[in-house]
């Protein structure tokens, strides 16, 4: 497909992201994918993004994701200054056939404004800004997409009149999750992703903890990714003392991390985090919210590693229950409980051929064509 599309990343974090990034991870993940199928890919990010593309744009020299939840009048114009740069682009040339963006809220408002063919990828609760998205006015070249079925169901019917459909998430693991050679379990159950009360750190903890299950916790807790960090941050820093992230982490969740029975390592990447998932017993997401996407699951899949979460959200759509996964009632602690300790009859090899049948990025990257083909179509 002989296009250019400039996939607007934003301004939060590189392309790839070291370890934590779950949107910066998939624009990583479907790039080289469209490459391969002769789409030219302008990358609207940050300057320490190292993805092979055609051509970058950018307007900070590093990601701004620190001061993302900082007071509102201290970040507010960090999105729009990105997006200003991505119009600059497109006011500057006519090469860039369409907009592929992926910036939540500021990103949809700004490209309809300004009327380009563009193509935006929700990726998030759409009943955080229900009024927004109740009351945005899109012209005839722009549209939407989901990343599940789920989460569309939420979308007021503004929205839906641009809607696409949904593009489940991929990931690279999946593209030799056949032929990779399974760990041995160990006991562990992990918890991967962002600690924050929405992932149900705080149920993990009292589910291993009734089980005598060793928990491992991997994801930054607000700006820190080690636990060495935020050891050294002072209770005075306002990343500290006003960052709801880190008062979960510090009232909820620390007081039961004993370096034994339950461990923080911080964001992981790479190997580390392939071992970490390979080996665990399961993957467990006591979710608290409809988690539209679900990168986290897809990757425990790809690996051999079972997922037990509660039912909602995206979870139904990308497990089979009782063949690549357990899903318990939402909130119901003890059939949570019940679930994972059934997770040790699902067999892995079973998860990872899911993953190659599902979730490999080339299949995500020609449902995007398929998009970009009605978004041209229209314009």
């Amino acid at each position: 497909m002989g296009v250019t599309v400039l996939m607007n990343a934003g301004p939060w974090l590189p392309v790839p992201p070291n370890g934590y990034g779950g949107i910066e991870n998939i624009v990583a993940t479907l790039v080289p994918e469209l490459r391969k199928r002769g789409v030219r890919v302008v990358l609207a990010t940050v300057g320490t993004s190292t993805l092979p593309v055609d051509e970058q744009v950018s307007l900070f020299p590093d990601g701004q994701f620190e001061h993302l939840l900082k007071p509102y009048n201290r970040v507010s114009g960090i999105a729009p200054a990105h997006l200003h740069r991505v119009l600059a682009e497109l006011r500057a040339r006519d090469d860039i056939d369409l907009v592929h963006d992926h910036v939540e809220v500021i990103g949809l408002s700004t490209l309809a404004a300004a009327g380009v063919p563009a193509l935006h990828t929700l990726h998030w609760d759409l009943a955080k800004n229900r009024d927004f998205y109740a009351t945005v006015d899109l012209g005839p070249r722009q549209f939407v997409n989901g990343v599940s079925a789920d989460q569309l169901r939420a979308a007021p019917p503004s929205l839906l009149r641009h809607s696409l459909g949904h593009v489940h998430l991929a990931t690279p693991l999946a593209d030799t999750a056949a032929s990779r050679t399974l760990p041995a379990k160990a006991e562990h159950v992990v918890v991967l992703g962002r600690v924050t009360r929405c992932k149900g750190q705080h149920i993990a903890v009292r589910v291993a903890r009734e089980l005598g299950w060793p928990l491992i916790l991997a994801g930054p807790v607000g700006p820190f990714h080690t636990p060495e960090d935020l050891e050294r941050a002072p209770a005075t820093d306002p990343a500290v003392r006003s960052n709801p992230d880190v008062r979960y982490w510090c009232d909820e969740v620390a007081p039961h991390v004993d370096g034994r029975r339950v461990s923080w390592l911080g964001t992981v990447h790479g190997r580390e985090r392939e071992r970490l998932l390979a080996t665990a017993t399961a993957a467990l997401f006591p979710i608290t919210w409809a988690e539209p996407g679900g990168t986290a699951v897809v990757e425990a899949l790809a690996l051999g590693c079972p997922v037990v979460g509660f039912r909602r959200g995206c979870l139904p759509e990308l497990l089979d229950h009782g063949r690549t996964g357990l899903l318990a009632e939402p909130d119901d602690e003890t059939d949570l409980l019940e679930q994972l300790v059934g997770s040790k009859r699902i067999d892995p090899a079973e998860c990872a051929r899911e993953a190659v049948r599902r979730f490999r990025p080339g299949t995500m990257a020609d449902r995007y064509l398929e998009l970009y083909r009605h978004v041209l179509g229209a314009s």
